[in-house]
């Protein structure tokens, strides 16, 4: 089956095909580093992450950008507010981006860019399209014209019709839907000045605005077409708009030919996550909760549909943690099986090539995990059921565990967290092993209910003990 995206341009899904067979240029928006991330920020990031495995498990070769904002409104005013220049500012919030990345599992982009580290292709940006007429300057700043380009509100199917221009926007981020000239460069002010964030221009010194960075850094590592762009549905105006018109506007062809975009996460008050509102939680916030990292991503990835919104709370973790351990359960009791010869395991070993295909449709259907997941999970139960039966032999146990690996290659949930522990837990639960050994179960238990309320749960199998992490019992 092939795969299909909702194209947010058209409003349909479409059959994906790139641009060159076999190479996927996707550029997707990366954090805007002045603070943590968001859990709501993370839920974005690792469609981008499930978007790169299902075009990786398709046998395309794929060159994926996730740009780094380093510099904007924000970040200069917190960057300020700090006393540093933003190069000095930055790096923290970007090495934290990314190790919550790592933390969530999230395959790494082949690259991520620095606006501030890209200015020169921003200003040549700029200065196409004043040469074409698509842009002009007012007292040192550089707007783009909105009147220049007819096409303007495609995709956020904004209706310009009879509307004529009369406003500017010099802010990064507006959210009235409504056609205004936006800035592509800001004439620098003192606070500008006096955080590193000017750089002299031929239209003077300034910085630039947050739209023009990402049409300059797309284009300049993957070309002046893209097959597909990604990000959060709060993106999709005014900035991708406006990276479209000025990128088109600039090189008079299609920016991007297929944009995706995920809905909201939710919190108790069932507001949108938002860093600047104040309504959000971290994945620091999350941890400390006592919550396993591999149940997140379970929960941000398969808890619903990319294009559906969804609502993150304890409970829903919980279950996503209890998922993970039936899956992994499963494995492990299929990975030990002997099976007794002439089993009769016909049942099982077609209800797993049926949920093999339906996974599959699931997928290729817009990436519809959440579906998929639901239909291994029906697969989970009757292996369980036929395990206890006795009624697995070698060809539905093998069909069963390629049906969980190739879930696990969109979840990657499957292997053991690679965490480490810190040392005072190690050391109790070397104590723990230690007493079990002597037998003297009553200091074995002690320190079993100790690492409980430290958010440690330590199961004893045939392999030897083994640990995951939940919620602290205080």
């Amino acid at each position: 089956m092939t795969l299909r995206l909702h194209n947010s341009l058209t409003g349909r899904k479409e059959e994906f095909q790139p641009l060159e067979p076999g190479v996927v240029r996707m550029y997707t928006c990366g954090p805007t580093v002045w603070g943590p991330a968001h859990i709501g920020n993370m839920r974005s990031f690792l469609l981008y992450d499930l978007i790169r495995r299902q075009m990786r498990l398709s046998g395309c070769e794929v060159r994926h950008v996730m740009n780094l904002t380093d510099v904007d409104d924000r970040i200069i005013e917190q960057s300020d507010a700090a006393g540093m220049v933003i190069s000095e500012f930055t790096p923290r919030w970007e090495e934290s981006v990314l190790s919550d990345l790592k933390r969530l599992r999230a395959e790494p982009a082949e690259w991520y860019p620095r606006a501030t580290q890209h200015v020169p292709e921003m200003i040549e940006l700029i200065s196409r399209l004043l040469e074409l007429g698509h842009a002009y300057a007012m007292e040192g700043d550089v707007y783009f014209r909105i009147d220049s380009f007819p096409a303007y509100g495609a995709l956020s199917k904004l209706d310009r019709r009879g509307k004529p221009v009369t406003t500017r926007v010099a802010t990064d981020k507006y959210e009235k839907e409504s056609a205004s000239d936006f800035a592509l460069w800001k004439a620098a002010t003192e606070r500008d000045r006096r955080v590193g964030a000017a750089w002299q221009t031929p239209f003077g010194l300034g910085r630039p605005g947050w739209h023009i960075e990402c049409s300059a850094m797309a284009s300049k590592y993957l070309g002046e077409t893209l097959d597909l762009h990604a990000g959060g549905v709060d993106l999709l105006f005014p900035h991708h708009e406006n990276e479209i018109a000025q990128s088109e506007a600039a090189n008079r062809k299609p920016f991007s030919r297929y944009w995706l975009h995920g809905e909201h996460l939710t919190i108790a008050t069932g507001d949108k996550m938002s860093k600047s509102s104040g309504n959000f939680l971290t994945l620091s916030d999350l941890l400390a909760a006592g919550h396993d990292p591999v149940a997140i991503r379970f929960q941000l990835l398969a808890g619903a549909h990319y294009r559906q919104r969804t609502h993150l709370s304890d409970e829903a973790i919980r279950a996503a943690a209890e998922q993970v351990r039936r899956l992994r359960e499963l494995e492990l009791r299929l990975s030990l099986l002997v099976p007794r010869p002439g089993v009769d395991d016909a049942a099982i070993y077609e209800t797993a090539l049926d949920g093999q295909a339906a996974y599959r449709e699931a997928i290729d259907d817009d990436l519809n995990l959440a579906q998929g997941v639901g239909q291994v999970f029906e697969v989970v139960r009757q292996a369980n059921s036929a395990l206890d039966a006795g009624r697995v032999g070698t060809a539905g146990r093998e069909a069963v565990l390629q049906l969980l690996a190739a879930a696990d290659a969109h979840l990657d949930v499957l292997r053991g967290d690679e965490e480490s522990l810190d040392e005072d837990v190690e050391r109790l639960i070397e104590e723990r092993e230690e007493a079990r050994r002597r037998r003297d179960f009553a200091t074995s238990d002690r320190i079993r209910d100790e690492l409980r309320g430290r958010g440690l749960v330590l199961e004893d199998s045939r392999e030897g003990v083994r640990w995951r992490r939940v919620p602290a019992s205080g």
